[in-house]
């Protein structure tokens, strides 16, 4: 059962593509285990109906499915320009205004977010992914400001406007993110991923949102800007704060430079993986497939290099959400992940995973030591809350966990946890052992050739209200 048992899992984004509800059956069949709902498009409806369509399949399936709800943030775009187009020279000095209504065909063009209020002289400045680098010149008044030119290009209407060395601290959430947000509280997330992340303190401001409204969801830093991977303390602090990281790599790649890419993507990894927190790689991992049934090989490179770093999950972005290859692209991903995990060992870190409480760290490495030792089967943990699940899912075993849970919300926060299944029953003495059994009758687990029976390493604790109350290993064989 271990090789054909995905460790890393798929989350992908929902779209035109796939929005038809036998192409929502087809992803969660396929290997997907979560949804990705971009809010910067479509509109409520639409999600509702989506949300209910992924669970008819989910309970179909008989699998825990994440839905991740990912705001906008401040989005920084051009506004329309005449013809839709403006070619810019090196050196030309245009005015980005945001009172200007309409667009005359010069250089000054009008832009949907005031930066002359944020922006200091001297600050770079980027449009359209990149295309056009400049720096700003000059605050022109209380609502435009000029920049000069570095580089031939052109630009497009409502093209997004980069600023790596801009502090946005303060307008991190959008008047459409708190409505997004008050919305998303009436409806079944299970995790809430925050653009544009600068700092811990824009965690914590969600956090006190999400709890003035009502929602369990868990949260997502999306890190693609500079200041959040501008020290590895920074870094730290983030992870640190956040129940989990997005390793938003195309707008980190404008913001910081592409070279810089990979290697906070291996920083990232290891320092959630250290902390316990659930890491997701994103952006372009299977880019070329939006529009060919194939990957090419460097992103089947890229993939497997996330996968032997321990991501927890692998996102697709245009792939799933606008592509010709949906499905195709979702079988792909989950080919390489099954080779990958299959032929190599998840690469180790310096420092020893460290939870929230020590306890489940110790008992947890000592689960898997013992697990590989003995060469188990899988891990079974009866958890309350998920963090045993996580705590287990940390030292990256090269083997199954299957999390007991008594709530459905935990289970599917579990979803995209690295080596995850969990099962919601009814909690009793004996559900963790009940559900080895279960999963065994239905021909789920399987012995490995050769073998009778089952050998299963239990992680439980006897103070099931207890947090942090995980205090048993046991070896049972079924």
């Amino acid at each position: 059962m271990s090789k054909l048992f995905k460790r890393t899992k798929i989350l992908a984004t929902v779209g035109p593509s796939v929005f038809p509800e036998d192409k929502l059956r087809e992803m969660v069949y396929a290997g997907v285990n979560g949804f990705r709902m971009n809010f910067s498009h479509g509109n409520n409806e639409e999600k509702i109906e989506q949300i209910g369509i992924i669970r008819k399949y989910a309970a179909e399936r008989g699998k825990a499915v994440a839905i991740v709800q990912d705001l906008q943030g401040p989005k920084i775009r051009l506004g329309v320009l005449k013809d839709n187009h403006l070619d810019l020279r090196t050196g030309d000095e245009v005015v980005l205004d945001y009172a200007l209504e309409e667009h005359d065909g010069t250089l000054f063009l009008p832009v949907q977010y005031n930066l002359a209020a944020k922006v200091k002289v001297g600050e770079p400045l980027s449009m359209f992914d990149g295309k056009i680098k400049a720096q700003v010149s000059e605050i022109v008044s209380e609502t435009a400001i000029r920049v000069k030119v570095e580089n031939d290009g052109f630009v497009m209407s409502r093209k997004g406007i980069n600023l790596p060395d801009t502090d946005l601290s303060g307008d991190i959430l959008t008047e459409k993110d708190m409505a997004d947000i008050e919305f998303g509280a009436t409806q079944d997330f299970d995790f809430v991923a925050m653009s544009f992340v600068q700092s811990a303190e824009d965690i914590e401001k969600l956090r006190q949102i999400l709890a003035s409204h009502g929602s369990t969801a868990q949260i997502i830093a999306k890190i693609e800007t500079k200041k959040a991977i501008e020290s590895d303390e920074a870094m730290e602090a983030i992870v640190k704060a956040t129940d989990g990281i997005m390793i938003a790599r195309g707008d980190m790649a404008i913001e910081a430079g592409a070279e810089v890419v990979p290697i906070a993507q291996r920083k990232l990894i290891a320092l959630c993986r250290q902390h316990c927190k659930l890491v997701i790689v994103a952006t372009q991992m299977m880019a070329s497939m939006v529009e060919n049934p194939e990957p090419t090989r460097a992103e089947v490179s890229d993939v497997a290099t996330a996968v032997s770093l321990g991501t927890d999950a692998v996102m697709l972005s245009d792939e799933t959400a606008n592509g010709a290859y949906p499905i195709e692209t979702i079988k792909a991903m989950k080919k390489v992940i099954l080779y990958t995990q299959n032929n190599s060992r998840i690469l180790p870190i310096e420092k020893d995973p460290i939870g929230e409480y020590k306890s489940y760290d110790a008992l947890s490495k000592a689960a898997v030591r013992l697990a590989e030792q003995i060469e188990a089967d899988l891990i079974i943990t009866s958890t309350m809350t998920g963090a045993t699940a996580a705590s287990v899912a940390a030292q990256r075993p090269s083997l199954p966990i299957i999390s007991a849970v008594s709530s459905v919300r935990v289970a599917n926060q579990l979803a995209l946890t690295y080596s995850n299944s969990a099962y919601v029953r009814e909690f009793s003495p004996t559900y963790a052992f009940d559900l080895a059994h279960e999963l065994k009758d239905c021909g789920y687990l399987k012995p490995k050739e050769g073998r009778n029976d089952l050998t299963i390493v239990f992680l439980s604790g006897v103070y099931r209200n207890d947090v942090g109350g995980t205090d048993t290993i046991q070896i049972r064989k079924i």
